[in-house]
């Protein structure tokens, strides 16, 4: 009985220690897993905290390293502000460019008057070759631009007019040498005359049409009817240069057009319009100067006209222009600079110290430190003589004469604009 009570009761406090057990065992892993977890969470505390406080100083350390640069950079601004528009050459550079510096002083200037003009054939040297009659084009012997000689063959012609005088003139040359062999005493006079005028009629007549005294010549003293055909050659009056040509071979020229323009360009004419008040003071020798698009050359005024022209109100002159190294060539367009009496004291530089800036000012390098120049701008007010009279400088400015181009290729390498300066 006692067995049987006990064995019951040892179970249950077994099952209640099992229980208890496990309750514990059970409490410890929360424990420990609650443990692992604030752990956890500290560190991830941590780790956030250790990364804002290097993404705080990454961030600190990036400004500080732009205001640095910032700062650099305004450092070289200020530089290049004041090295802008400034070309520095040393004085071997100088030597080598041929920089020349001159102070800009007052200088006499002679007072011009400038006006457009025209470079025109001089008429006096110029001749034209035409036909007086139709004719047809065998044979072209020079060409545009070639010069020519005097009595040269320019081109053969064929006509059928020339052909009937050919023959006439043929047949009244071989009478009028009968006639003339009899002689008076033979023939009445009436007949010896008719024959001499005859012939002296068919050779004029050939002349006027084409054909030079040797070749009218040649043709009578070869007898040979067969060369009464048409043919003759046309030959330069004067010599001079092939200026201008109107026709191709084969072609029928009529009577009147000019199949050649020859001229001798040694010299030229250059004319140009003045107001009556530009007149003032100008007359025939008055000294004028040329400005074309190869440079500078010289003349003086030849002829002055009478007559306004209706249209523009303005009178005309004409300067004779030496040409002898072929500069000047008809139909191109110049300005003239003519000379007066009148004589002005003025700040002036070689007009070789002037020059284009890049928006179509007018410009001057100085030199405003040792080996540093600058392009200024200034007003261009005359050229005479070889002399710009300016305005804009101070007397005593250093100012570049000779070596501008080499300086104006440099400032546009360097791309400055003075107006935004």
């Amino acid at each position: 009985m006692k067995k049987q009570f006990y064995i019951p009761l040892l179970v249950l406090l077994l099952s209640v220690a099992t229980a208890g057990y496990s309750e514990d065992n059970h409490d410890h892993e929360k424990h420990e897993k609650h443990e692992k977890h604030e752990k956890h969470e500290k560190h991830e505390k941590h780790e956030k905290h250790e990364k804002h406080e290097k993404h705080e100083k990454h961030e600190k350390h990036d400004q500080h390293s732009s205001v640095d640069k910032h700062a650099e950079h305004g450092d070289a601004d200020t530089d290049e502000e004041h090295k802008e528009g400034l070309i520095a050459l040393s004085t071997a550079q100088q030597q080598k460019i041929g920089i020349v510096i001159e102070s800009l002083v007052k200088k006499e200037i002679v007072s011009e008057t400038r006006a457009p003009g025209e470079v025109k054939l001089n008429a006096y040297k110029t001749a034209k070759v035409t036909t007086q009659i139709s004719a047809q084009v065998v044979k072209q012997h020079v060409v545009l631009g070639e010069s020519v000689k005097t009595g040269q063959p320019l081109v053969t012609l064929s006509s059928v007019d020339m052909a009937e005088a050919q023959g006439a003139l043929m047949v009244a040359d071989q009478e009028w040498r009968r006639v003339k062999k009899l002689g008076l005493k033979v023939t009445s006079k009436r007949r010896y005359t008719e024959a001499r005028v005859a012939r002296q009629l068919a050779y004029a007549k050939v002349s006027a049409y084409g054909m030079t005294p040797q070749g009218i010549d040649s043709f009578l003293k070869s007898g040979d009817a067969s060369k009464a055909n048409g043919e003759f050659k046309l030959l330069a009056s004067r010599g001079g240069t092939i200026a201008q040509e109107d026709f191709i071979e084969g072609a029928v020229i009529e009577p009147g057009h000019v199949l050649f323009v020859i001229t001798d360009e040694s010299s030229l004419w250059v004319e140009a319009r003045l107001t009556p008040q530009q007149l003032v003071g100008i007359k025939q020798g008055t000294i004028a100067r040329v400005k074309t698009i190869s440079g500078w050359t010289e003349g003086n005024v030849s002829q002055l006209f009478h007559a306004l022209d209706e249209n523009t109100r303005t009178l005309a002159i004409r300067l004779t222009v030496p040409n002898p190294d072929d500069r000047l060539h008809a139909g191109e367009f110049v300005d003239v600079y003519l000379q007066n009496d009148r004589r002005d004291a003025a700040l002036a530089v070689p007009e070789t110290a002037v020059v284009r800036s890049s928006d179509g000012d007018w410009q001057v390098f100085i030199s405003e430190h040792d080996n540093e120049f600058r392009a200024v701008e200034v007003d261009v007010f005359q050229t005479s003589n070889g002399y710009t009279r300016i305005e804009g400088l101070e007397p005593g400015t250093r100012i570049v004469t000779q070596g501008v181009f080499f300086l104006q290729s440099e400032l546009a390498k360097s791309g400055f604009d003075i107006h935004n300066h």
